[in-house]
């Protein structure tokens, strides 16, 4: 791949964005490379962690290509449908953010089920200054993952969120010494991956999903029957570790 690195684990992949030369801004190549990491990883369900190269997340998305895109571009929802699709993967992802985060990179990070920061991370959505909006998700992720006032803040005031900012709001679980982001970020993937795979990912589904009880019972109706509940409950019972 031109723009990604992946390294695949049993258990997880690990996508590093890679364009050095802009900053790791998010271009069609990516977008198209990123659709076939989510392919992969909709075929055989694994944990993802994704992370940005050179000091730097993801500074937004390639102005260049923006400047170019109509109507038409914008209905396809080029970015969104991308982020969309990162956000419904089977099962949990990790973002681990060091430096910026901005327009679209934020928006990729915010896709994401729990983001960890380095204390160099920055947030913000810019968008509006260059005549656009923050249409790929920034606009409602971003309100329910902090809050109303402080997305407005972002979205309409140009408020970058440093990652003390971050952590406040509870936009990052973390905030992690930059020589350190990896290995935290692994260390909650290694704690999902001791969980049960099937209850990981009906538990992500029901969550999404805005809850309901209907849901629950019925994902925890297919769960009661499986073989990886009694095994992991008759371990539990003998004095073993889940």
């Amino acid at each position: 791949m031109s723009t990604l690195v992946v390294e695949e684990l049993d258990d997880r992949v690990v996508v590093t964005l890679r364009r050095p030369e802009a900053r790791n801004a998010i271009n069609a190549a990516m977008i198209g490379e990123l659709h076939e990491v989510c392919a992969s990883l909709e075929e055989r369900p694994r944990l993802l962690l994704l992370t940005g190269g050179g000091g730097t997340f993801a500074a937004g998305a390639d102005i260049g290509e923006l400047r170019r895109r109509g109507r038409e571009q914008a209905l396809q929802g080029i970015n969104s449908r991308l982020f969309d699709r990162i956000a419904r993967l089977p099962l949990p992802t990790v973002a681990a953010v060091d430096g910026y985060a901005l327009g679209g990179g934020a928006e990729l990070a915010y896709a994401c089920d729990i983001r960890l920061a380095s204390p160099s991370a920055v947030f913000g959505n810019p968008e509006p200054g260059l005549g656009i909006l923050a249409a790929a998700g920034a606009c409602w992720r971003l309100r329910e993952l902090a809050g109303a006032s402080v997305a407005k803040q972002v979205l309409l005031a140009g408020r970058r969120l440093d990652a003390d900012d971050a952590l406040r709001f509870g936009l990052v679980a973390e905030v992690v010494p930059a020589g350190d982001l990896l290995k935290r970020a692994h260390a909650v993937l290694d704690r999902m991956a001791r969980s049960g795979q099937l209850a990981l990912r009906l538990t992500k589904l029901v969550a999404d999903g805005g809850g309901h009880p209907l849901t629950d019972d019925l994902a925890q109706a297919i769960l009661f029957e499986s073989d990886e509940k009694a095994q992991r409950m008759d371990a539990f019972l003998a004095g073993g570790r889940s």
